[in-house]
């Protein structure tokens, strides 16, 4: 009798080495099936361990806790060795999951962080103790979750990184005219309408964003980090200063060789387009050239309308009239365009110098690790 693997299942355990998953078999099936279809699967080779229900009972709770990780097979179990498995790897730090499909699974998928229930073949109780339930029984939906978990949080941070990055760039852009002695280089106003044309269909496309190639290629997040980890605010607030000190290079230009009027056109212009263009900076921590710029149809659709409207204020005389602006000549035009475009260089600069840092400090890691095994 053969029961053979789900058609991609195979690539799907594959695809969770690579995602600093691991993946175990928990079944009742004697151990030479389980090691037979687990190594099939990719779940099991010859240096990791399968054990038994009977040799489990046979191991106290902190021996079992230190060894786990050496294990990806276990057979023959019951409802009480589910639950040991469960807090053994929660007890080594790890985010279980757990999938389950009958009455005996529900301690499990309770005690697991995320139970998983069959949705076809699983029961009523299996799907009442755990948090999702998966509709079509198949493990590789699982990975596919993953995938999309992954990239809405990613989403959620570059969502975040835009909005505060940008708005620390307009309250700096105010608060430094002021200390510089400047007159304010930007009116309430007009304020409120960068703010109405940039914090809203950008940051909404932000969130939209497809995932990026190398998502499943990248370990888990600590559970414990914040969502401000790994250096977010500095960068926040670094890039909020560049957008604030463009607009005032914008305005200050403006308003020593044409006035204040002109000053406050320029800024009013380059603070909104400098906020359209950092919005491409934020997809990706790798160069925009290399993941490109046209895979998000809405973040292209919201730049290209948030220009339509930040200009058009300039160009029709009511609006120019409400919002105390007035329009350029080709020159101011050329100056202010100029300067808006700055934050993808700068930008390209500082992300070309972050990954040679990781490279280099990745390098000393392994050096040491081949160092500290010599020494061993």
């Amino acid at each position: 009798m053969i029961d053979p693997p789900r058609e991609g299942v195979k690539e799907a355990v594959e695809t969770c080495k690579k995602a600093g998953i691991k993946t175990v078999m928990i079944t009742g099936d004697h151990i030479a099936t389980a090691k037979a279809i687990a190594e099939k699967i990719g779940i099991y080779s010859k240096k990791d361990k399968a054990i038994t229900g009977e040799e489990l009972d046979k191991l106290n709770q902190e021996t079992f806790e230190k060894e786990i990780q050496d294990y990806t097979v276990f057979a023959r179990v019951t409802p009480e060795h589910k639950v040991r498995i469960v807090k053994a790897w929660q007890k080594n730090g790890a985010v279980v999951a757990m999938t389950g499909d009958g009455v005996n699974d529900s301690p499990a998928l309770k005690s697991a962080d995320i139970g998983i229930a069959m949705g076809k073949g699983g029961t009523d109780v299996a799907k009442n103790a755990a948090d999702m339930i998966l509709v079509d029984d198949n493990f590789v939906t699982i990975v596919d979750a993953v995938k999309q978990g992954r990239n809405i949080y990613d989403n959620i941070r570059k969502a975040i990184h835009f909005l505060i990055a940008t708005n620390i760039g307009e309250i700096v852009t105010i608060f430094m005219g002021l200390v510089l002695g400047l007159q304010s280089p930007l009116l309430a106003i007009q304020l409120l309408w960068i703010n109405l044309v940039t914090d809203s269909l950008p940051a909404i496309a932000i969130g939209l964003e497809p995932p990026e190639k190398d998502i499943m290629e990248r370990k888990p997040i600590d559970s414990k980090k914040g969502i401000f980890a790994d250096g977010l605010w500095s960068k926040i607030i670094l890039e909020g200063i560049m957008i604030g000190m463009l607009t005032l290079i914008a305005f200050s230009i403006g308003n020593k060789y044409y006035g204040v009027e002109v000053g406050r056109t320029m800024a009013f212009i380059s603070m909104g387009l400098l906020e359209l263009v950092h919005s491409f900076n934020i997809k990706s921590e790798k160069s925009i050239f290399k993941v490109g710029i046209l895979e998000n149809k809405f973040l292209i659709g919201s730049f290209i309308l948030g220009i339509l409207v930040q200009t058009i204020v300039v160009f029709i005389p009511a609006l120019a009239d409400i919002f105390n602006v007035i329009n350029l000549n080709g020159t101011q035009w050329i100056i202010t365009l100029g300067i808006s475009l700055l934050p993808i260089p700068i930008m390209e600069l500082q992300k070309r110098v972050n990954h040679i840092n990781v490279k280099r400090q990745k390098k000393i890691f392994v050096r040491n690790t081949i160092h500290e095994g010599n020494k061993g």
